[in-house]
């Protein structure tokens, strides 16, 4: 198992994949190269060889149709010596065949005074000359037609019949394949290694890249950068993942901070009941008045730990069901408005005007629960984070054109540093620490909206001015983007 496994790696490393495609890049190419040059080579030899044996068996063909002798079906001494040098020089047989289909002469004495009936030798007694090359038996054979030149009608008295060897060429074929095939085998082989080479060459940035995000992997916390400058797509990853580990530590430190203020947060009212519980059991002769003013204040507490708890309920079912909205086609004047009825106690305890502004009625489709909790959230903290003068108040208005509806919350109070904007949605972050623990803020109203206005594909701004109020500026889309 454990062979075929590491087999099953190899098969599918970079590297294996790198060095067989080198080698098969070389070797298809070499080897048709090869195949195409030994089959040039024969047929160049075979049709030089044939040229050659052509022209010569022609002039003889000529020289036995002029001959008196081939009249009475014989040839001269001296066309008998020319015939046995091209037999002797091509290693080869010649046959001269009459009119009737006689052999009158064969260079191997063999078939004399016999009927030879081809279809090479019909044609050519009709005035064509045939020429054929067997490449399995390695031969030539050629029919030429033998006429005298001299006479007008150029009818072929007989046949000149020539079988010549190609042994020689088959031989000088064979070694041309062999030689190929060690050219081709020192190239593959050469190129191999080079293959390797390369392989190893490109895929060390590769494995670099593997072991820094092994380090992260194990939990690597240091503050080096990946550099893998090698070729363009190693910078390339080596930023992206540089990038991406940015993103991991961000959200690691958040996490952590998170975890942090969470434990904080929750311990830090049952620290004061705690303190408060003490502080009454250690006084079993305290007056009426004060177990009364410290069982409120442990009140507080409990109520202060069931918000913060609340709060973050709300961020992990929003943080769980991202995916999850109940979408309603919901007319949002009578939403808003059903908000501001129940925060206007809140608004009077203030004593800050709450002024609704409705441009023209707007249906929408919205997650009812999640838009009135983000809707909710922004209007309370303009009124709680708003002047303790009487003079103090809060801008509602809601507009809208074809593809969405626009809520803005303006009101006159203590306004954001310009340092804080960009840390307002974090979650556990607060402007002014104090103030929000003495109007019961946790931390996670803006957060809990943000997410719920992304949620319905919306956008958020916030606009400040320290001393002199804040503005909010929502954008819904009227449909619902799945």
């Amino acid at each position: 198992m454990k062979k075929k496994t590491h087999f099953y790696y190899f098969m599918k490393s970079l590297k294996t994949h790198i060095i067989l495609l080198v080698i098969i890049l070389i070797l298809f190419p070499s080897l048709i190269i090869s195949a195409v040059l030994v089959k040039n080579y024969e047929s160049h030899a075979v049709s030089v060889r044939e040229s050659e044996i052509s022209a010569q068996a022609l002039l003889i063909a000529n020289q036995i149709g002029s001959s008196d002798k081939f009249q009475k079906d014989q040839i001269t001494s001296d066309l008998e010596s020319q015939i046995a040098i091209l037999s002797t020089l091509y290693d080869g047989r010649v046959l001269v065949v009459n009119d009737v289909y006689r052999i009158i002469y064969d260079t191997y004495n063999q078939d004399n005074r016999k009927i030879i009936i081809a279809r090479e030798v019909m044609q050519s007694l009709r005035g064509e000359t045939m020429i054929s090359y067997d490449s399995e038996n390695r031969y030539i054979e050629m029919t030429i037609p033998i006429t005298n030149p001299e006479e007008a009608s150029q009818k072929a008295k007989g046949v000149l019949v020539v079988s010549v060897s190609t042994d020689s060429i088959g031989l000088n074929k064979d070694y041309l394949k062999n030689l190929a095939m060690v050219v081709v085998s020192i190239i593959v082989f050469a190129f191999g290694a080079f293959g390797i080479f390369a392989a190893f060459v490109l895929t060390r940035p590769l494995k670099k890249i593997s072991s820094a995000i092994e380090h992260v992997q194990g939990g690597y916390h240091g503050e080096e950068t990946l550099q893998v400058n090698n070729f363009t797509e190693t910078i390339e990853i080596s930023e992206k993942f540089n990038e991406f580990f940015a993103k991991m530590k961000l959200m690691n430190d958040s996490r952590e901070e998170f975890v942090s203020n969470v434990s904080h947060e929750l311990k830090t009212p049952l620290t004061s009941i705690k303190v408060l519980a003490d502080s009454i059991n250690s006084m079993p002769d305290a007056p009426l008045e004060m177990y009364q003013e410290f069982m409120g204040d442990i009140t507080n507490e409990i109520d202060r730990e069931t918000k913060i708890i609340n709060d973050l309920l709300s961020l992990v079912r929003m943080d769980k069901s991202s995916s999850d909205v109940n979408i309603e086609n919901l007319n949002i004047n009578e939403l808003v408005e059903q908000i501001l009825k129940r925060l206007q106690p809140i608004a009077d305890k203030q004593k800050v005007a709450l002024v609704l502004e409705s441009f023209r009625p707007i249906m929408a489709d919205v997650d009812e629960v999640k838009i009135t909790l983000a809707i909710t959230n922004l209007i309370e903290n303009a009124i709680k984070y708003n002047r303790n003068d009487g003079e103090g108040w809060v801008h509602i208005s809601l507009n809208a054109d074809h593809q969405y509806f626009y809520l803005k919350v303006e009101d006159s109070g203590m306004g954001i540093p310009e340092e804080s904007l960009d840390h307002i949605y974090e979650r556990f972050y607060r402007v002014d620490k104090s103030h929000s623990r003495e109007i019961g803020g946790t931390g996670l109203g803006l957060a809990i909206t943000r997410n719920a206005v992304l949620m319905h594909r919306g956008a958020i701004k916030v606009y400040s001015v320290l001393g002199e109020g804040t503005t909010f500026d929502v954008r819904i889309p009227l449909k619902f983007i799945v």
